[in-house]
């Protein structure tokens, strides 16, 4: 049996993340970090029907594709995340559908405040592992 071979790609690359209406969002890809991360502002944990959810706002008003949009998920989890500055914070992690590739895959994002970052989206080695290699000299292989 032949191994399937890796694609490679920039370290900048476009992810849509259809079940909440973003497409076309600048990815950065960050092999340091197991976790991906979704911009996100006014996070707030609620239960519903005995089960833990969460509200949030994508992006920013600062940002191009910013709406005014509130939504709603289950939390997949909540776990204890290292942050960019080194500072450990606990994050809301959430499951979503997301296109990257040309693929339709289920990605894990914790939801965090990354408006001091220049990219919305971080994609981390646990969405990566086994599918792609990663040339931090190009940006958007993907078509």
């Amino acid at each position: 049996m032949q191994a399937k071979e890796k694609k490679i790609i920039g370290r900048i690359e476009k992810i849509d993340l259809p079940n909440l209406s973003l497409y076309k969002l600048d990815a950065k890809i960050d092999t340091g970090a197991y976790t991906s991360s979704l911009h996100c502002h006014d996070i707030e944990q609620f239960v519903k029907e005995g089960k833990n959810w969460v509200k949030f706002y994508v992006l920013d008003p600062d940002h191009p594709e910013y709406e005014e949009t509130q939504f709603k998920c289950a939390i997949h989890k909540v776990k204890k995340v290292k942050s960019s500055n080194g500072q450990i914070e606990e994050r809301v992690i959430i499951k979503q559908q997301s296109q990257f590739d040309k693929d339709n895959r289920t990605i894990e994002l914790s939801l965090t405040d990354r408006s001091v970052m220049k990219y919305p989206v971080l994609i981390g080695r646990k969405f990566l592992k086994g599918q792609f290699i990663v040339d931090v000299s190009k940006k958007y292989l993907l078509k």
